[in-house]
């Protein structure tokens, strides 16, 4: 039993029992959601700088983009940088801020044709001008555009995005254009970074963690949840293709029978 709980978590059925095609007839999760992790550790196994991973993660950002487009998800959240990767060095910090420049310099057009619609979810505080720019252009370009939402989670966190619905919520409560009884989940998650779109039906993480860090915690309460110890400059379209299977496979009862 312990064997197959341990299978389960690291994303390791075994190969008899793993399905790696979705079913076009069966249900596609309507939000995908991704935490892109392991960048890093593909850089220092191939003994490169950790930029060198970012950049490689970029062009998955590219290929899932189109993967998930391509069999309808509606909505693709990538977890792009957190509130707590400002800790991280100032020159990786740096380059990281640097990447949305430097990814829709080269992909937005395509985007827009694809009819993409872009968006950035999380703080707009201490990101630079230049990082601001990039994404707010994307988002201006790709405002009419009807077909995928994709959101880039930049400097979020789900403990703050949580805090931010509460202090929006007590200033209406102290304003008189709210009364505390009125507050319930559906008025919470109005104020969230994300008021305006489902939550994920499936999460994603790669290489090999199993945790959330900080990452949609009012969001995902009832999402599905799928590990893989893929690094994400690893991660190939089959891969997301067997995490769509596997999520197929699943009975979602939110809490019922």
């Amino acid at each position: 039993m312990l064997e197959r709980l341990g299978q389960f978590l690291t994303n390791k059925p075994n190969a008899a029992e793993r399905p790696s095609i979705p079913d076009q007839n069966g249900e596609i999760p309507q939000h995908v959601a991704i935490i892109m992790d392991g960048n890093g550790r593909w850089a220092k196994q191939r003994n490169l700088p950790r930029i060198a991973g970012h950049r490689a993660g970029m062009k998955t950002v590219k290929e899932i983009v189109k993967a998930a487009d391509g069999i309808g998800v509606k909505v693709l959240t990538m977890y792009a940088f957190s509130t707590e990767n400002w800790k991280r060095p100032r020159d990786e910090v740096d380059f990281l801020m640097k990447l949305p420049q430097e990814f829709l310099s080269t992909e937005l057009e395509e985007l827009v044709e694809r009819n993409v619609r872009i968006r950035m979810v999380g703080s707009r505080d201490r990101l630079p001008d230049y990082t601001l720019s990039a994404m707010e252009l994307a988002e201006s370009r790709t405002k009419q555009n009807t077909g995928l939402k994709l959101n880039f989670a930049l400097n979020y966190g789900g403990r703050t995005d949580i805090v931010k619905a509460v202090t929006e919520l007590v200033q209406l409560v102290q304003a008189g254009k709210l009364k505390p009884e009125q507050v319930d989940e559906a008025v919470i998650s109005q104020h969230l970074y994300t008021s305006d779109i489902p939550d994920p039906d499936l999460l994603i993480r790669t290489s090999g963690e199993i945790r959330l860090s900080n990452f949609m915690l009012w969001q995902i309460a009832y999402t599905e949840l799928w590990f893989t110890d893929v690094l994400w400059p690893d991660f190939t379209i089959q891969h997301f293709h067997q995490a769509i299977a596997e999520y197929q496979g699943r009975a979602r009862r939110y809490g019922g029978v």
